[in-house]
């Protein structure tokens, strides 16, 4: 026993491989350069850019067309509503869209001075129109052109206005989620589960990692996820920097943000002899300190990191914004390197061993604090990445954002076993399948409550989770 004991110390020391360093680089390299792509180009309000609704966006568009069906380019519009107000122009196919945070009525105004020469709006009496918007929906806003036509005013077969795909189609009446299922709307939903899933997967994998080894349920994690976002934000907004520059930096204060915690906070507490209850209380004292830190300094508007519409890509019935798609890949790629350091570095190794037994960990030679030092820290810059990524998807951050998203977190980790990393990424993307597709048949408002119930009847029948190990009590 005494002989092995210098190579269990070794195997908990930072794994100096150099196949392990070139994996490793080669992971921060993918990832920088996707975040490159992330850098919106084009105008401020490209008008073909789609909206594509989210938990804290809604959606007004519309296609204009003349009245011999060709697209009407150039045409003004301005909406007004709880958030302000919104300029858009058609584009070179006579769509628009705007993107608006916040719930309500919205009144759209066509700007007649901007329209092609000869065309007319087939009813003035119906310009400005008002259109009520919920958050996560669409709603249009119809503009035929032509001459007037009795028995109303709906576009005809030749001209006017139409929808985007996945829009409502009165003009004056908000998307109703639940209603219209089809085949495009259940591929959207589907493609946006898995999105969201992936994403929350990044921010939930380090809040069971800190549960694995320490055994603390951290409340204050959710604010680890707000700390990202609104890191970005301020690198892109208030110093101007790229959103590449201003990524990364959020993700080093956060990962550095969890090592000082655990440094200054947590070890000492340990050290003491605090129980992980008063631990937890501790946590949600510090998480209100912290969101309302956040809402004195930034105040409660939604804070969008870019402030550009995004680039949008059509897969049949599907559409995702180029943002979306490179999050997909960046969350992938982190996920699958944190799989690669749990698994084959002799640090993740004993991570796991220290999550496994962490009084047997110690016994053969690890270094318990070290390696829970380690899981705070990478922990943090995860939780923060994924702040990022989902203030970009959700094209909005807030002084809440990680609370409001704090019990999907816990319900992903608690679904796919707790203390298992890879069980919050089978539950992550179990919560985020069911929150989506749930809006096709309930109001999109109460998606996470669905969510939370399929929690409930998988704990009913497996109280372990889905890749959790059973334990006796008692």
């Amino acid at each position: 026993m005494t002989g092995r004991r210098p190579q269990v110390r070794r195997a908990a020391s930072m794994d100096r491989s150099p196949l392990a360093r070139r994996a490793l680089l080669a992971t921060l390299v993918a990832i920088l350069a996707l975040l490159a792509l992330l850098v919106p180009a084009g105008p401020a309000h490209a008008a073909d850019d789609v909206c594509v609704p989210g938990p804290t966006t809604g959606c007004i568009n519309g296609t204009i067309r003349t009245a011999a069906g060709d697209p009407a380019v150039g045409i003004a519009l301005t909406a007004t509503g709880p958030d302000g107000e919104h300029t858009v122009t058609t584009g070179p196919e006579g769509r628009w869209s705007i993107t608006v945070t916040a719930a309500g009525d919205f009144s759209v105004l066509l700007d007649v001075a901007t329209l092609p020469a000869g065309e007319t709006l087939r009813d003035p009496s119906k310009n400005p129109r008002t259109v009520t918007i919920a958050l996560g929906s669409s709603g249009a806003s119809l503009f035929p052109l032509g001459a007037p036509a009795a028995g109303g005013t709906g576009p005809s077969p030749t001209g006017g206005s139409s929808a985007e795909p996945g829009a409502d189609t009165s003009a004056d009446a908000p998307a109703a989620s639940g209603s219209g299922i089809t085949a495009g709307r259940v591929a959207q939903q589907f493609t946006s589960g898995i999105v969201f899933g992936l994403l929350l997967a990044l921010a939930s994998v380090g809040l069971s990692l800190i549960y694995g080894t320490t055994g603390l349920s951290n409340f204050a994690h959710g604010e680890q996820v707000t700390l990202g976002g609104i890191l970005a934000y301020v690198g892109c907004q208030v110093l101007g920097m790229p959103l590449l520059v201003s990524g990364i930096l959020a993700v080093a204060i956060g990962a550095a943000s969890g090592w000082f915690q655990d440094a200054f906070i947590w070890h000492k507490l340990r050290k003491r002899g605090l129980g992980t209850t008063q631990q937890m209380i501790v946590t949600i004292g510090f998480a209100m300190a912290l969101q309302y830190t956040f809402q004195f300094f930034l105040g409660g508007s939604p804070l969008r990191i870019v402030t550009t519409n995004p680039r949008t890509f059509s897969f049949g019935d599907v559409i995702i914004t180029q943002q979306s798609v490179i999050s997909l890949v960046i969350a992938a790629i982190a996920l699958g390197g944190t799989a690669y350091f749990l698994i084959a570095t002799r640090t993740g190794r004993a991570t796991r061993a220290v999550s496994d037994n962490p009084a047997l960990a110690a016994a053969s030679g690890i270094s318990v604090e070290n390696i829970v030092r380690i899981v705070w820290t990478l922990g943090a810059g995860l939780a923060a990445l994924g702040g990022v990524l989902l203030g970009l998807y959700f094209n909005a951050t807030a002084w809440n954002m990680g609370a409001t998203i704090l019990l999907l977190m816990f319900a992903a980790v608690t679904l796919g076993g707790l203390g298992t990393a890879f069980g919050a990424l089978v539950g992550s993307i179990v919560i985020g399948l069911v929150s989506e597709m749930s809006s096709l048949v309930i109001p999109s408002d109460l998606r996470y409550g669905g969510a939370l119930l399929i929690l409930i009847l998988v704990l009913l029948f497996r109280p372990q989770g889905i890749l959790g190990r059973a334990e006796r009590v008692g």
